[in-house]
């Protein structure tokens, strides 16, 4: 069994637009009014409540520009927000709908053929182990099933160094 971990957007990523950043596209975000539900924080990953100020802007989950460095629209709270840390249980956004695209990757970054699969949210955990089981696996996004917005990142928990040996 493989021990997988949520992944939040970077905070040096959040940090870079609430500090007046431009986005993948090298545009500045636009800020809109959050309506309810359907607008979640990419660096929290709670729902932005009704009336609060949010950011849209172009996201690139990715290292480097590549085919397969997919970009698409996603939100963040307008004013700072504390990273979501507990890593170890499905976060907040991942119940707001019935499912979700959810991906493999390698590790240079490119898709794993014949991974992506619409998953119900209470199958995302196992699926998101499953896929990090793989060898040929680095990593698995968990995207919008409607749209492919990303969400967030599942990656493995790296066991800790064996006791007496140095690092």
């Amino acid at each position: 069994m493989t021990a997988i971990r949520f992944v939040a957007m970077p905070t040096t990523d959040a940090e870079h637009l609430w500090n007046g950043g431009r986005d993948a596209y090298d545009r500045l975000p636009e800020t809109i009014v959050s309506d309810g539900p359907g607008h979640p924080c990419r660096h929290c990953l709670e729902n932005i409540d009704p009336g609060e100020a949010l950011l849209v802007f172009a996201y690139r989950p990715f290292p480097d520009l590549q085919p397969y460095a997919e970009t698409g629209p996603v939100f963040l709270h307008k004013q700072p927000c504390v990273r979501y840390t507990a890593e170890e249980i499905m976060p907040p956004v991942l119940t707001t709908s019935r499912d979700f695209i959810v991906r493999g990757y390698n590790e240079n970054d490119r898709i794993v053929y014949g991974t992506g699969a619409v998953t119900a949210i209470g199958d995302i955990p196992a699926y998101g182990e499953e896929l990090l089981g793989r060898s040929d696996i680095a990593y698995v996004h968990v995207r919008s099933a409607r749209n492919n917005c990303f969400q967030c990142r599942i990656d493995k928990v790296k066991a800790p160094a064996p006791v007496g040996t140095s690092a």
